[in-house]
């Protein structure tokens, strides 16, 4: 088989990585085509693909009538094969936002040389229970190092001694986007309230002052973004408004049926002028909303994003950060080989924080002092 397309990629990444996390389980069964379809949001197609490509290496093995499972044999010796000399590195994503997760991928690999590292990359389905089962799996298992995406960040984690651990054995972690303010470990982030200030900036710049929000509650990095909307608007003299705030739990985000609340949400605020998303995945559902209700951007509304990861930001024209997936995966790649080659699990000297990367589309439309 040659070379997969992206889309097919970013399939097949996943459900190495869900083989990854569940060759020790008793269930060895994969999730239907369908399943994995509306998961990813992709075409059986593509499903398909992917899954052809693992029965060539020998990871599955399809059961007339019954489905597919995971041919334990084959991903356990894979698991205990190669180079002796490689650096064993754990990847441990959200797994929800495919875009994000594939371009960050690249970032990483393109500093982790194939001969000298190898990359295991571990889903969570940002669920607590998940993030245990990986840890206490992959905590015996010779690895050297961590790469972690936290899971529902800003909520106190049931894990935290499963990180202790890790630590106590010396091996280095570092995380990306959503971290845990209780450990000391270092992280790379962007700076979203400086992201804030500056989409915020544009709406107040083109008169918007009935503007609402929507934000995830239990996403240390979405929270982060409320409070830079909220002090930006403080900043330019806007009343920072209560009811034109919705909070929504990171797995209604990912969820087509979320649209009719945020359809409801709008209907209650018929003075909003303008709507800041706190990621694309909200972004497409506010734009899915709109264009129901026959509403236009920006003629009826303004529209800012943050962290788009659709890569099409331009082509959209929507104004919004860009989603820096690429970037951030350089910089954990990087620091964490530092942190393995200096034997140093410990410190935020490694941690960084990276400027917004914003694009200005026309998604803001001017208002008139009469609409103001």
């Amino acid at each position: 088989m040659g070379a997969l397309d992206k889309k097919s990629e970013q399939a097949y990444l996943w459900m190495r990585a869900y083989i990854d996390e569940n060759k020790f389980a008793n269930n060895s069964k994969l999730p239907s085509e369908n399943v994995i379809s509306h998961r990813l949001a992709v075409s059986r197609e593509t499903v398909r693909t992917a899954l052809a490509r693992l029965a060539e290496e020998g990871l599955i093995r399809k059961v007339k009538g019954s489905g597919t499972y995971i041919n334990k044999d084959v991903a356990l010796t894979k698991e205990l094969g190669g180079n002796s000399g490689t650096i064993k590195v754990g990847l441990v994503l959200q797994g929800q936002d495919t875009d994000a997760n594939s371009t960050l991928i690249e970032g990483i690999r393109g500093v982790f040389l194939a001969d000298q590292v190898d990359l295991r990359i571990f889903l969570t389905d940002n669920k607590f229970a998940n993030e245990r089962r990986c840890l206490q799996t992959v905590v015996h298992q010779d690895f050297q190092g961590f790469i972690v995406d936290g899971v529902k960040a800003s909520l106190m984690n049931p894990n935290l001694d499963c990180y202790k651990q890790i630590y106590q054995k010396k091996i280095p972690v570092i995380f990306y986007n959503n971290y845990y303010k209780e450990l000391n470990y270092p992280r790379v982030t962007v700076n979203d309230k400086q992201c804030a200030d500056r989409l915020l900036g544009l709406l107040i710049k083109a008169g918007h002052r009935h503007i609402a929000g929507i934000f995830i509650y239990d996403n240390y990095q979405s929270i982060e973004k409320f409070q830079g909307m909220a002090a930006a608007l403080k900043r330019h003299g806007v009343e920072f408004q209560d009811d034109y705030i919705k909070w929504c739990v990171s797995n209604e985000a990912h969820d087509d049926r979320f649209a009719r609340s945020i359809e409801k949400f709008l209907k209650g605020i018929p003075r909003c002028s303008a709507i800041v998303c706190c990621n694309y995945m909200i972004y497409r559902l506010v734009r899915y909303v709109l264009h129901k209700q026959g509403k236009k951007i920006p003629e009826d509304y303004s529209v800012v994003c943050f962290d788009y990861s659709g890569g099409n930001w331009e082509e959209e024209g929507v104004t919004c950060s860009v989603h820096q997936g690429y970037q951030i995966g350089q910089q954990v790649a990087e620091r964490l080989l530092k942190m393995i080659e200096r034997k140093d699990c410990k410190g935020q000297d490694y941690s960084c924080i990276m400027p917004p990367k914003i694009y200005v589309g026309s998604s803001i439309g001017q208002m008139s002092k009469k609409q103001q």
